[in-house]
């Protein structure tokens, strides 16, 4: 993986597949951001948070998509999940991601 798609997402992933699989999205904004504008039916889990979670997140037995403002976030969110052996994939940008999921 190159250090581009670490931090803005894997562009060669079926991200519109693990969707219509079920997939969490899992948006690490801070609320505010989030409330400014998200993809329907994803949730919010501040990258602060994200480590409290994964158990969370990994007991779901569902993919991850992770997503952000710019994709760099995201693509932190995605080590700390990839380590605690969460499926979890960087979706990027939010609005770029709901694009390419529609």
């Amino acid at each position: 993986m190159g250090i581009m798609s670490l931090f803005f997402g894997n562009n060669k992933t079926d991200l519109k597949g693990l969707v219509g699989h079920g997939a969490l999205i899992v948006d690490v904004r801070s609320p505010e951001e989030f409330a400014s504008g998200h993809i329907d039916e994803s949730i919010n889990i501040p990258l602060d948070k994200i480590s409290d979670k994964a158990s969370f997140l990994k007991k779901c037995g569902k993919p991850v998509i992770t997503c952000c403002r710019s994709g760099t976030r995201s693509g932190l969110a995605e080590g700390i999940l990839k380590m605690a052996g969460v499926q979890v994939y960087n979706g990027g940008a939010w609005d770029k991601l709901r694009q390419k999921i529609q």
